[in-house]
């Protein structure tokens, strides 16, 4: 039971509450930094250790945060472990890797996703399973930067990971611009939404037959 209920903690943020197909949170930096699947990563990567380390920490030192004064001192939390992950990632990723993510690493200290986990969830339960939230909902997101970017790269600049996936293929550079993260972002939530409502629809047609 133990297992079951450890599993269900990290595969939450992967399907049931993932960050931006169905919370929707995030969008700023979705929009901003999927123009490769590399920069995908490395932001989703990074979004996942300050997740998980400021959700451990958040949980520990939960009974002596007054509530008053419980935002400022996430932020306190969350803005340490989003230094320690930015001097890392210029001191050992590719400068042109780093330029590219820009001001959207510091700017984690405020991302929405993170202050929400630690609001709704490490604030009010234990390490272990605040870990596994954390890593959950990181996983989740890095998943959906890399569908999103995967897509934008092969159309927009026709490639993958920098390689090239055709010669002949002529892409479509507006996918790499703004409008195209709003066309893909947008087309894809329209999918997630169908499926969820698709999914729903069954689910009452068979307490239905079952009635």
């Amino acid at each position: 039971m133990a297992e079951q209920n450890n599993l269900k903690e990290f595969t939450k943020g992967i399907f049931q509450y993932n960050p931006l197909f169905v919370l929707v949170l995030g969008i700023c930096p979705s929009l901003a930094v999927t123009t490769s699947v590399k920069n995908g990563l490395a932001m989703g990567g990074a979004a996942t250790f300050v997740l998980v380390c400021s959700n451990f920490i958040i949980s520990i030192v939960r009974s002596y945060i007054p509530r008053e004064i419980r935002i400022p001192c996430f932020i306190v939390v969350i803005a340490a472990f989003v230094t320690m992950v930015e001097l890392l990632m210029k001191a050992y990723l590719p400068p042109e890797l780093n330029a590219s993510l820009g001001i959207f690493i510091p700017l984690i200290v405020v991302n929405c996703i993170i202050m929400y986990r630690a609001e709704s969830f490490a604030y009010k339960n234990k390490p272990f399973a605040s870990v596994l939230d954390g890593a959950g909902l990181g996983l989740g997101w890095t998943l959906s930067l890399c569908l999103v970017s995967s897509i934008r790269e092969i159309v927009g600049s026709g490639t993958l990971f920098g390689l090239k996936v055709s010669e002949s293929y002529q892409p479509a550079s507006v996918m790499i611009m703004a409008p195209g993260a709003f066309i893909v972002l947008g087309l894809l939530l329209g999918f997630f939404n169908w499926l969820k409502l698709r999914k729903s629809e069954k689910s009452m047609k068979a307490v239905m037959k079952n009635d």
